[in-house]
């Protein structure tokens, strides 16, 4: 693992240097390649889903595990787009004179060696790859047991594009070993990685939290909330509420629980009652949604914390606007929150009180994306309130370094 690191410490010092054409043509390459061997990669794609069925995985992260077609494209096209985006590296940030007539430059430069811990999804490594890639930083990616074959080939087809563009394959370096030793001995290689960006369940980023030496970027769970206000439309925020739930239940920006105004749930509730039952959703309510929905389960307490994951959603009934937000505040986990109202007085005091990384006003919550955000792609969605917050792109994979020229100045 050591060794492993030292190489590809030595490598991101390398691409620290490359300019942003350099690296916007191997990233044109690894798209390029991704599609050209997306046989390939359903191949081994399809050994991780033999497996994951044997091991009796929920739908959602079978659904999460799954590479079609449509699936590989968009790797593809995110790598395109973080090829077209401004390289962060370089840019000036600040620039200011002393009256000693000094010159202060803040500019923006790599972090260094990014260490990225994810579960399920091998989208994530070409994601990442690419974005430590553009930003200059080095990465080793270490995925899940249940994708191993999938992170492992799409691994071998972007470090073939390196070769191919004369850069160290070490850039992208991938623990090809499931030991869970191995992660912990990741975790303690402070001084060789710089940061460590955990993707996954909440166990897994409490475990990286409390287990490693190196500053973590925390993508902890998504408890997603949609407010329906007294003064929402009715279709609009049906059309929110279902996109948000049953789009892709298995991932973290989809909604868990919905808050209904008590002044529109009684001609509400039926109507998303109905949609949720169309789309085989579970609902469990509290007392007031469960009388104007009798045939559903009753919350418990646990319900309003819970991150499904999955087509179950908890409802409950709210006497007000403060009462949402006081709920959101207090259960949620302050990753993407949405309030759906006509009205802007309302909109705004949601928006200034929700404590999340990401508040929508009548957006679905599944907007909370880098890809969305115009990013390309992100490596996570920060949920920390320092460094980074929400999706985390090529800026937020940047620190910055002063530079200060002058003429011969000493300090008296």
């Amino acid at each position: 693992m050591k060794n492993l690191a030292v190489k590809a410490k030595t490598a991101s010092r390398a691409l620290a240097i490359k300019t942003a054409s350099q690296k916007n043509i191997v990233l044109k390459q690894m798209a390029k390649l991704l599609k050209n061997n997306a046989s390939l990669i359903q191949k081994e794609n399809k050994k991780d889903l033999i497996n994951a069925k044997k091991n009796q995985l929920s739908g959602a992260m079978i659904d999460r595990l799954t590479l079609s077609d449509d699936r590989i494209k968009a790797m593809a096209d995110g790598i395109i787009q973080i090829a077209t985006l401004k390289d962060p590296v370089g840019e000036i940030i600040e620039q200011w004179e002393q009256p000693n007539k000094m010159r202060i430059t803040k500019q923006r430069v790599p972090i260094g060696l990014v260490g990225i811990i994810f579960e399920s999804r091998p989208n994530v490594t070409a994601d990442a790859a690419a974005l430590c890639l553009k930003s200059g930083n080095g990465c080793i990616l270490r995925g899940g047991k249940e994708a191993f074959y999938s992170n492992s080939v799409i691994v071998k087809i972007l470090q073939s594009a390196l070769k191919d563009k004369t850069f160290d394959p070490n850039m992208i370096s991938f623990v090809n070993k499931t030991d869970r030793a191995l992660v912990k001995e990741m975790l303690r290689l402070e001084g060789i990685i710089d940061v460590i960006i955990p993707r996954g369940g909440k166990s897994l980023i409490k475990a990286v939290t409390e287990q490693s030496l190196i500053p973590v970027i925390k993508h902890y769970d998504g408890n997603c909330h949609i407010y329906v206000d007294k003064f929402a439309d009715f279709k609009m925020a049906l059309e929110i509420c279902i996109n948000a739930k049953t789009q892709r239940p298995g991932v973290c920006n989809a909604a868990e629980t919905f808050l209904i105004h008590e002044g529109v749930a009684k001609k509400f509730l039926p109507l998303l009652g109905k949609e949720l039952n169309a789309h085989k959703v579970e609902i469990r309510g509290c007392t007031q949604t469960k009388k104007i929905l009798p045939k559903i389960k009753k919350a418990s307490k646990d319900d309003w914390v819970m991150e499904y994951l999955d087509l179950i959603v908890a409802i409950k009934v709210v006497k007000d606007i403060d009462e949402a937000i006081n709920h959101i505040n207090n259960f949620g986990s302050g990753h993407s929150d949405c309030i759906v109202s006509k009205n802007k007085l309302a909109k705004n005091n949601f928006v200034e009180r929700v404590d999340s990384a990401v508040v929508f006003a009548n957006v679905s919550t599944r907007f909370n994306d880098g890809f969305e955000f115009g990013f390309g792609a992100e490596i996570g969605i920060s949920t920390d309130r320092l460094h980074a917050r929400g999706p985390v792109g090529l800026k937020e994979l940047t620190t910055y370094k002063y530079v200060v020229e002058g003429n011969g100045q000493i300090k008296n």
